[in-house]
């Protein structure tokens, strides 16, 4: 196997701690691009292992028992709460990190290789179907046609059926982040205040019938600093009152229309890198989500 020519394994040596080589690992794949997320989340798994084993134990002494041995601990002797999906991530983190050391020339053999991987997907989201996605933008619609007209219901849940937007990111938009003169069509900008989130900032691309509501909606509330200034339990409650008028006999919710609007994009026949990037979310976490997708869109994909 050809060694990794990254530097950081310069500074190891088979005789090195676990807790320094966590270190360059954390710089390795920050290097990477991959989400701070993530990297926080492999970071504690790997100093969970290393709160395991005896302080200065030596990478290269570390073995597929030991592995075997501390995901044993976590289960059955910690005392703490594992549950499947924690286990799987904690499993994923050992592989990376040791295939890690392997590649780079540190380690022959890598011991976490023969650490049976288990993976554990969540239960599947409920969604729309195109005939309930309809009726519920016909009854939204209804609202702005009405004698004292109100284009509140339409502007919030075709905004999320179309761009499958999160709550907190709904929330937190205002006017500035929308751009409806765009020449290559309206966009919506989604930006982050906390800098440790910035990897999930990204533009969305507008349905040119969303912005005549919008500007309807906007002067009827004199909309200025937040495009939708209410309480997330009021918005929630509004999503609620829709589903019932629609006769859904499910919970219209923020998650629903997320769910909703990506599996709609993939139908569509939106390359599933588009669709990552549209929900702004890495590329570990997409290999579930992606999984979802298909198998809500009908299909039975295979784990590659």
């Amino acid at each position: 196997m050809t060694p990794d020519p990254t530097p950081l394994s310069a500074h190891l040596t088979t005789a090195t701690p676990l807790a320094p080589a966590i270190k360059l690992w954390e710089m390795y794949l920050t290097d990477k691009g991959r989400s701070p997320h993530t990297i926080k989340a492999f970071s504690a798994d790997m100093h969970l292992l290393g709160s395991y084993l005896a302080p200065d134990k030596a990478i290269a002494a570390i073995t597929t028992a030991d592995l075997n041995n501390f995901l044993n601990w976590l289960q059955t002797q910690r005392g703490i709460p594992c549950s499947p999906k924690s286990l799987a991530r904690r499993i994923t983190a050992l592989k990376s990190f040791f295939r890690w050391l392997q590649k780079g020339g540190i380690l022959a053999t890598d011991p976490a290789e023969k650490v049976v991987q288990q993976s554990v997907m969540s239960p599947l989201p409920e969604i729309l179907t195109p005939a309930e996605h309809q009726r519920v933008l016909e009854i939204a619609d209804r609202h702005r046609m009405a004698t004292k007209p109100d284009a509140r219901p339409y502007t919030l849940v075709a905004l999320l059926l179309a761009t499958g937007i999160k709550k907190g990111e709904c929330l937190a938009l205002s006017p500035n982040h929308l751009d409806l003169d765009n020449p290559g069509g309206p966009l919506l900008f989604i930006r982050y205040t906390n800098a440790a989130s910035r990897y999930k900032e990204r533009k969305i691309a507008l349905p040119t019938e969303w912005v005549t509501a919008w500007r309807e909606y906007a002067a009827q509330y004199a909309i200025e600093e937040r495009v939708f200034p209410w309480s997330q339990r009021r918005l929630e409650y509004l999503l609620e009152d829709l589903g019932e008028e629609a006769g859904l006999g499910k919970h219209l919710s923020f998650d629903m229309c997320r769910w909703t609007a990506v599996v709609t994009d993939y139908k569509n026949g939106m390359e599933p890198e588009k669709i990552r990037q549209k929900l702004g979310i890495s590329k570990i976490q997409f290999r579930e989500v992606g999984l979802k997708i298909r198998k809500l869109a009908g299909e039975t994909p295979t784990i590659e």
